[in-house]
């Protein structure tokens, strides 16, 4: 029959913060060893996909890195991943591109009107 084994923490529930996995000591006795959470990591904002080239920690991890281990050098860097900072560019891009282009029908159409008026009289 197996050996009993007893947790080595104050939590006595199996709970999601308190897994544990079976050890054999090189005494030949079976302990509990304590599992950490599996870390998520960071995910765009806006599509969900997982941030290349940041490590997957845990939160308080994280807190421990410098700040050039938390972001990528780019605009939105750790935050939104290349291809939906990609789209957010062309989406401004192409918005100012639109005024830029109703500016210029609004001022065609002024300078007709007065030119339509002179030729009536």
């Amino acid at each position: 029959m197996p050996e009993r084994l007893t947790y080595r923490r104050q939590c006595r529930y199996n709970t999601k913060s308190n897994k544990q996995r079976v050890l054999r000591t090189p005494g030949g006795k079976l302990v509990y060893q304590a599992v950490q959470k599996a870390a998520k990591g960071p995910s765009c904002g806006d599509c969900g996909k997982a941030l290349i080239g940041l490590p997957a920690l845990r939160p308080m991890e994280y807190r421990r890195l410098k700040n050039r281990e938390k972001r990528v050098s780019r605009a939105y860097g750790g935050s939104r991943c290349a291809k939906c900072v990609r789209n957010r560019v062309m989406r401004a891009f192409l918005i100012e591109e639109q005024k830029c282009v109703k500016q210029v029908l609004a001022e065609k159409l002024a300078q007709k009107e007065p030119s339509a008026k002179k030729s009536k009289k």
